[in-house]
């Protein structure tokens, strides 16, 4: 088994870096320069490769894990953003926010294929578990493109609520979930059919979800109301909502379901909640700046991103923050890879 290396995108519109850290000893590597204005990451299953899209180059960089060389950028749309990868590793699908279209990248020769035509900013890019579609959430349109993957075209757009700018799908596969930061909703979407559903009220401004490992609970953080809502999958209706830090933005669960962890970019604080009963434990403080954060694939360790340049372990049996690790300039996207 090899060692389990955190990927930490960070950087400006004017350069960029990522830094790998070791999730065992909490060491960082020496950082890989890469373009600028990158936000998100992507790790292929086997993890010998990962991808970060230079936004401002309008280019998308592999990076080769073994020796975390920086591959030539590969050139996309323009501004890309978000990405997924296949289950089977073979294609990275890259949203590309201003030219509304989705390149897809042939991972073994790292070779941009045609642009598929999308809607109007698409800003989130989600795949379905078992690799058959890909779905991007265009806020500029108020709309979901399906891509079929075997093909790479682009079916009719679904409608959904005022910009929409988040999405889940289950682990089944069935239900993807589209939230409207403007309209305090989510659209499930049959994902068989791609048909819309009701929209499910939730709170002011929802700008995350997460789809527990079981499936049967997706979770909304609502910024503007300093909640989170659950929505029971099997019925489509939202709980109680769940009092929370200032401004909760993105959040992770961890790999056995248990736990739910809520980043308040507005209170310097992590909420955890127990997903058997939806109650939030105490909040664990977190620096300035905090912006996302992430679970290691074992469950053991939350990384939060926070301060100019700092990443936080925190370990999940405790709830305590570690030694900060210092990292590249504003931290913004994290990704696991096993190494070697």
């Amino acid at each position: 088994m090899g060692a389990v290396v955190a990927y930490v995108v960070s950087g400006t519109i004017a350069a960029g870096a990522v830094t790998p850290v070791n999730t065992r000893t909490h060491i960082a590597g020496s950082p890989i320069v890469i373009g600028g204005g990158a936000q998100s990451i992507v790790v292929t299953p086997n993890g010998k490769t990962v991808y970060v899209p230079n936004g401002v180059l309008n280019t998308v960089t592999p990076i080769r894990t073994v020796d975390n060389t920086a591959l030539p950028p590969i050139p996309v749309g323009s501004e890309p953003f978000d990405m997924v990868v296949t289950p089977n590793g073979r294609i990275v699908f890259v949203g590309n926010t201003s030219s509304n279209s989705v390149t897809p990248i042939r991972v073994s020769t790292n070779s941009p294929l045609p642009a598929i035509p999308v809607g109007n900013s698409p800003n989130r890019v989600v795949i379905t578990p078992d690799g058959r579609t890909v779905y991007t959430v265009n806020d500029s349109d108020n709309s979901v493109t399906p891509i079929r993957v075997s093909t790479k075209t682009a079916g009719l757009a679904i409608p959904v609520g005022g910009f929409p700018n988040s999405a889940a799908i289950t682990p089944d596969g069935k239900t993807l979930y589209v939230g409207n930061l403007n309209d305090a909703t989510v659209t499930p979407i049959h994902v068989r059919t791609n048909t819309p559903g009701p929209a499910i009220p939730v709170g002011n401004q929802p700008s995350a979800i997460v789809v527990t490992p079981n499936g049967k609970m997706a979770y909304v953080s609502n910024t503007n109301d300093d909640t989170v809502t659950p929505i029971r999958t099997a019925s489509n209706t939202a709980l109680s909502a769940i009092p929370v830090g200032h401004q909760p933005f993105d959040m992770a669960v961890t790999p056995n379901g248990r736990t739910l962890y809520v980043l308040n970019s507005g209170g310097n604080t992590v909420t955890p909640i127990r997903v058997a009963t939806n109650t939030a434990g105490p909040p664990i403080p977190v620096p300035p700046q905090a912006f996302t954060l992430a679970v290691t694939p074992n469950g053991k360790v939350l990384y939060v991103t926070a301060g100019p340049n700092l990443l936080i372990p925190i370990r999940t049996s405790t709830n305590l923050p570690g030694t900060p690790i210092v990292v590249g300039m504003s931290p913004s996207a994290i990704a696991f890879a096993t190494v070697g």
